[in-house]
């Protein structure tokens, strides 16, 4: 018998391609309940006919913590434990029996794995750690986009970490991120001093390209007096670098790459930003140096900011083309075979390991003969 009634709340609009998937996976839950805000589709008919309760509403002017409000709303009062998920986003199977055992009372708030990309064979791309899964009472959700559950209950937050719970996100491509700029700006304008929604606004003018913007809202966030996540500050350096590039503004660039680095030496990132810097401009002992440092970081911090190019075989094929370039064959050997060890369908990664096993080759017959 079940230790607790556990409700699945979502909400939906033009997503029938992805209810059979998401189903299958929610149907281990007491009840299944779907705000729709809006489907054109068959969205609303197949999830009725998959066994979900589906409530219509219109949420005018949208907010994502408005609709996902409104949804809560619509959980029944003697739920124990509510799970917030979409419908692009799958459960692996047997999540309710590992959260039903490792819930403890007076438990408010779950923690679990959560994939935000995968590779073409499925493996989880992009993973960290998410908090969607909450008591029924003192929960709400805040911000227009980017949105959060906040806590309002007397007695403390309890959260635990669910061992082996794990969900997986299939992003819906077609649809598109248009309306998360105005409404970042939104969340900025409604919450000045939150820093969070303030290096999102910041990173998200970098994806619109609109630079100038996106170097005066980082610099605001690097502002506040509670941007002290040394990880996030230097993402945000990342970015202001990245737009000084694009504005033509390369030793601006190079600057902010080094305090990214400064911020926090203890991630990859930083590094991989640099040793590409040395690619591009053909600065070959800053390349080898700064992917030779980055490769000594041996565990990620697993957070959102964790880019997963730094965990492939980036760092070793830059090793290898920068160590070939300044005449170090056997090292820019052994990091290429690393390299495509990593990737061994790579066209070019088995090209460049050919062009240095030939040199090497070359120098050992010349050493040989003289």
């Amino acid at each position: 018998m079940n230790r607790y009634k556990v409700c699945v709340y979502a909400i939906s609009k033009n997503e029938v391609e992805f209810v059979d998937r998401w189903m299958d996976a929610v149907s281990e839950a007491d009840e299944v309940i779907v705000t729709d805000t809006g489907s054109t589709d068959k969205t609303v008919e197949k999830l009725r006919q998959r066994g979900a309760i589906v409530y219509e509403e219109t949420i005018s002017p949208w907010r994502f913590d408005t609709a996902r409000n409104v949804a809560m709303n619509h959980i029944p009062e003697d739920a124990d434990i509510c799970v917030s998920n979409d419908l692009d986003e799958v459960f692996e199977p047997g999540w309710r029996q590992k959260l039903e055992a490792q819930w403890k009372p007076g438990q408010t708030r779950a923690r679990y794995l959560f994939s935000f990309s995968c590779n073409p064979d499925g493996s989880p791309k992009k993973q960290f750690p998410m908090e969607k899964i909450h008591a029924r009472n003192h929960y709400k959700w805040i911000h227009p986009v980017h949105e959060i559950l906040e806590y309002s209950g007397e007695t403390p937050e309890i959260s635990g970490w669910i061992s082996g719970m794990v969900l997986n996100h299939f992003p819906d491509e077609s649809k598109p991120r248009s309306q998360y700029l105005p409404l970042l700006e939104l969340s900025v304008e409604e919450n000045p001093l939150d820093d969070r929604a303030t290096f999102w606004l910041g990173r998200e003018y970098v994806f619109h390209g609109q630079y100038e913007k996106a170097i005066s809202t980082l610099k605001r966030h690097l502002s506040l007096p509670t941007a002290k996540w040394l990880e996030e500050r230097s993402a945000s350096m990342r970015f202001i670098a990245h737009s000084f590039e694009e504005l033509g503004n390369k030793r601006e660039a190079r600057s902010w790459l080094f305090k990214a680095l400064a911020e926090d030496p203890d991630v990859r990132e930083p590094y991989l930003a640099l040793a590409k810097a040395g690619y591009l401009e053909g600065d070959w002992p800053l390349c080898y140096a700064m992917a030779e440092k980055g490769l000594t970081i041996t565990e990620s911090t697993g957070s959102y900011l964790v880019d997963p190019v730094s965990w492939g075989y980036a760092f070793y094929d830059y090793c290898a083309i920068s160590g070939y370039r300044m005449g170090m064959y056997e090292k820019a050997r052994e990091h290429a075979k690393k390299a495509l060890s990593m990737d061994p369908d790579n066209a070019r990664l088995k090209s460049n390991l050919a062009l240095i096993e030939d040199r090497c080759k070359k120098e050992t017959s010349e050493e040989v003969s003289s």
